[in-house]
């Protein structure tokens, strides 16, 4: 790229619309519309990552780190220069699309009687939770409608994987959960598979800016565990949409000295109790401070809470888990 493709780049990515939608959060205004908050790169008790959104420019007090876009891009998925220019560009073609998609999915949800009825049964009632989390759903033959009458092209569509090849909406009678730059999809249909994501990375752990902070965090499975954990008080809780992390997950987590819950789900087959343990013995050989929580067998945490378990319950099993 030559220095005025770069230029373009920056300019139609500003820097603080990038930080917004991945859930960074100003803390506070300073003079010449500059902002302050906590820095998404590394444990930040109190706000020291400033923006400047006439410059494009952060600079964080804490770490000593600032720059671009790009350089932002860098730091935060540990990648390459040309790496971060590729995400870039490709979230400057989805993103916004996301955005929307998500918007008309979250829109769906309370027109659709069978889609409240099946969070319910999941355990999920809240509708701060709802919202917190911009819970959706596709109920499938209208979001292709939608999307092009915004203007975009059916390419684009299938690009991103929100429209089959043949034409069809790729989400059908699914629960919409968005995440950083893809989409899960659970199904409401016993006959159909059970989950869907855009063909593109899963990305970090789920809601982590909200908990980076805290001494002690709980690592979760599934988005529905999450879900009622939080919704049962548990603020600092993540999700790292299976049982096996990849390497930004796992440096997420040993980016600062805490103690890790791991709750997997204690299945028949006893996979989720393996994976966690493996997980754990990972995880202290990088000098991490974990514990094994061991739910009733059968078991994963949203069961746990939809079939009589509160948080006073589960909180012991926290003070029981074992290191």
């Amino acid at each position: 790229m030559n220095r005025q493709t770069l230029d373009d780049l920056k300019t139609q990515i500003p820097l603080l619309r990038f930080l917004q939608a991945h859930h960074w959060s100003p803390a506070r205004s300073l003079s010449r519309d500059r902002w302050m908050g906590l820095c998404p790169l590394h444990e930040d008790h109190k706000p020291s990552f400033l923006v400047d959104p006439q410059r494009n420019l952060f600079y964080c007090y804490g770490c000593g780190r600032g720059g671009d876009v790009i350089r932002f891009v860098e730091l935060y998925h540990q990648v390459t220069f040309s790496q971060a220019l590729a995400l870039l560009q490709q979230w400057r073609g989805t993103g916004p699309l996301l955005q929307q998609t998500v918007r008309f999915y979250q829109v769906q949800l309370n027109r659709h009687s069978e889609a409240v009825a099946y969070l319910h049964q999941r355990g999920v009632r809240s509708p701060q939770l709802i919202e917190h989390m911009q819970i959706g759903y596709a109920p499938g033959g209208c979001l292709r409608g939608w999307l092009t009458q915004l203007g975009h092209s059916l390419t684009a569509l299938r690009q991103t994987g929100l429209v089959t090849g043949s034409g069809y909406d790729a989400y059908v009678h699914r629960i919409v959960f968005p995440l950083e730059g893809n989409l899960y999809g659970r199904s409401i249909s016993p006959t159909a598979p059970p989950h869907r994501f855009l063909p593109a990375s899963k990305g970090g752990l789920y809601g982590w800016a909200q908990v980076q902070s805290c001494p002690e965090v709980v690592l979760v499975e599934g988005l529905f565990d999450y879900a009622v954990l939080w919704q049962a008080g548990f603020r600092n809780v993540t999700c790292a949409l299976g049982n096996y992390l990849n390497a930004r997950q796992l440096e997420q987590l040993c980016d600062a000295p805490r103690t890790l819950y791991i709750t997997f789900d204690s299945d028949g087959n006893g996979s989720g109790q393996k994976a966690a343990r493996e997980l754990s013995q990972t995880l202290r050989q990088r000098g991490l401070d974990t514990r094994l929580v061991r739910l009733p067998e059968g078991h994963d945490p949203n069961s746990f809470f939809r079939q009589g378990g509160d948080a006073q319950q589960f909180q012991q099993l926290l003070e029981e888990a074992e290191p």
